[in-house]
């Protein structure tokens, strides 16, 4: 047993309970749907998930904080600087359409920073978890899980490169270095969201990248892609999830021999 061990215990159990919610309203015809106040879209999940790990951390562990997506910080984090960070589903426009690539997310963090992490994807039929000095892991459930780790893939030529939408990085000032990025990579695709960064820490993908998240969005996948070997910080090359100038939080995750160069290649915006 790890010093984490009961909290990793803990978020299965939390997404266990999420996912029970989440796949009977997969799909579902009377599934109800908002835009937020971001236009972002919403669902009876979104929130019928989040409310049920809210109230079983409440039970499970009154004295930390947490911070949800859908209802904010309540109650904030504690004296040591323990707070769950939950983004109840993550992928909610593929949700919404019955694409089956979405996840809860649940992390841990201790004085800001994630040291338990835990993806459930229950359409795919896969969980990724990990903790801070104890690896990653991957399997169906917790019983079933095995180690991953990252690729060994030294060159950027050999590597396979994922990315957020192309305007996100147009916004940043940085499409014309992703583009390159691209055009110098064995292969390039977009799978999205949570699920770039589970493909990293298996060794199945060598980049993903992002220029604008949310703390929910990061979080959990910071012990996962670290805990498999991997290398998780921002475009400024702080740790994650730390933020850029601005304050905004961004990503870049590689399997650790090809992060100077993906982050040098991405340093700085291209003048307009």
């Amino acid at each position: 047993m790890t010093g984490y061990a009961d909290d990793i215990a803990l978020a299965h159990r939390l997404a266990d309970a999420a996912d029970a919610i989440s796949t009977a309203r997969f799909r579902a015809l009377d599934l109800r749907v908002e835009a937020k106040p971001d236009l972002t879209p919403v669902s009876d999940a979104d929130t019928a998930v989040e409310r049920e790990i809210r109230a079983l951390l409440a039970e499970a562990r009154p004295d930390d904080g947490l911070l949800g997506e859908e209802y904010g910080e309540q109650p904030p984090a504690t004296a040591g600087g323990r707070r769950w960070v939950v983004d109840p589903i993550d992928g909610t426009k593929n949700f919404v359409r019955g694409v089956p690539v979405w996840a809860t997310l649940i992390a841990l963090l201790e004085a800001d920073r994630p040291v338990v992490g835990l993806v459930s994807a229950p359409a795919l039929g896969r969980r990724w978890w990990g903790a801070t000095g104890e690896g990653a892991y991957a399997g169906p459930d917790a019983a079933s899980g095995e180690p991953i780790r990252v690729s060994a893939v030294k060159d950027l030529a050999d590597a396979s490169f994922c990315y957020s939408s192309l305007t996100g990085w147009e916004e940043a000032g940085r499409l014309d270095a992703v583009l390159q990025i691209m055009r110098d990579s064995w292969r390039s695709r977009a799978y999205g969201d949570f699920y770039g960064y589970m493909l990293l820490a298996e060794g199945a993908l060598d980049v993903m990248v992002e220029p604008e998240l949310s703390l929910w969005d990061i979080a959990a996948l910071v012990p996962i892609v670290t805990g498999a070997g991997g290398t998780f910080t921002s475009l400024d090359g702080t740790p994650a999830p730390g933020g850029t100038a601005s304050g905004e939080i961004s990503a870049i995750a590689t399997n650790g021999p090809l992060h100077a160069d993906i982050l040098a290649r991405l340093a700085r915006p291209t003048a307009r």
